[in-house]
């Protein structure tokens, strides 16, 4: 770097610095005497004292424009024949107290918590949802309300209407209730934040049950998982139409897909069972059937079975919507620590 700085004022900084692979900023940066720190530039005489600052600053805070932009009180206050100071001042002032940020009063998004719902049993947390079923045109919909015991996947109610109603699903909680025999203080029921999960006169029906109600968070379709999955699953049988004819047809659709969802059909969440099995407590009679007939065939050809004696599977005894995160062990911390 000395070479250059001897030989760059003869050859050019632009050439000397090509050949050499050395960027113009790092010759004139080395070659500039080694200074003290910079003086602190005086204030212009022009400046106002502070006392005019606390002036602008208090005019600013007044309720009439403590939510415009400072144009907007600069122009007023020239309209009412008053000038504190330039506008660019008024941007000053306000970034020296941390002011400069939106000033008009906007809606806060408030923090929705994320909601955290064990089952241990049937008709302990219900999830409900509607959806749409195509009608016989286009733009055209019928509405698919239903109940589903989260912990048994049973579907405890259901029905179909000509449109999304706050007083269609107060009227299918009200007599599902009745129907399963719930007692107060004994459900909680998890929805979105539709238009009728919402609505007064649902949340007044759950008061009057005493059903405790919980509501996803905006936009978050996993806080609603086990609607959503039924939803699919009923949705991309080979039986169920694009469309529907009339209502009559959705409805006789809806019956017969719904009743063979909770008798017939051997859910995955349920280690194979079905959702009746599960919500009419015939899981151990089931088990032991099963087992029955693995044990049969583990004593004719044991050489089958390399892992020894096959064990039926259970479902899970606790059913979460968003089950709180583990922390680890302190062992678990140690040997991750150690890698």
């Amino acid at each position: 770097m000395n070479t250059v700085i001897d030989i760059a004022p003869q050859l050019g900084v632009s050439a000397t610095c090509a050949a050499f692979g050395v960027p113009r900023a790092s010759y004139y940066r080395k070659r500039a005497p080694v200074l003290g720190p910079k003086p602190r530039r005086a204030s212009p005489a022009r400046r106002l004292c502070d006392a005019e600052r606390g002036a602008v600053l208090a005019v600013l805070h007044e309720p009439r424009f403590v939510d415009l932009a400072p144009a907007q009180v600069h122009a007023t206050l020239l309209e009412e024949g008053r000038y504190l100071c330039s506008l660019r001042t008024m941007h000053r002032v306000l970034a020296e107290n941390a002011e400069t940020r939106e000033r008009r009063d906007q809606l806060r998004h408030p923090s929705y918590t994320r909601p955290q719902l064990l089952a241990t049993q049937p008709n302990e947390l219900w999830s409900w949802d509607i959806t749409k079923l195509l009608g016989p045109a286009k733009w055209t919909y019928f509405h698919l309300y239903v109940l589903l015991d989260v912990f048994s996947r049973y579907v405890v109610g259901w029905t179909i209407g000509h449109r999304e109603s706050a007083a269609l699903a107060q009227k299918l909680i009200a007599e599902t209730c009745e129907r399963q025999g719930i007692a107060a203080g004994q459900l909680t029921l998890h929805a979105d934040r539709g238009s009728s999960m919402t609505s007064k006169p649902v949340a007044l029906l759950l008061a009057d049950l005493g059903v405790a109600k919980t509501h996803s968070r905006p936009h978050v379709s996993d806080d609603n998982p086990f609607s959503e999955s039924h939803f699919k699953t009923l949705k991309y049988r080979p039986e169920t139409p694009e469309r529907f004819g009339t209502i009559e047809d959705a409805r006789g659709w809806g019956g017969d897909l719904i009743d063979w969802y909770n008798h017939e059909h051997h859910h995955s969440g349920l280690a194979m069972l079905t959702p009746a099995d599960v919500h009419f407590g015939r899981v151990e009679q089931r088990v032991a059937e099963r087992q029955a007939v693995l044990d049969a065939a583990f004593h004719a050809h044991p050489e089958r079975f390399p892992h020894g004696r096959p064990i039926v599977q259970r479902p899970s005894r606790e059913v979460w919507i968003n089950k709180p995160l583990q922390p680890p062990s302190t062992a678990e911390s140690s040997i991750a620590l150690a890698h």
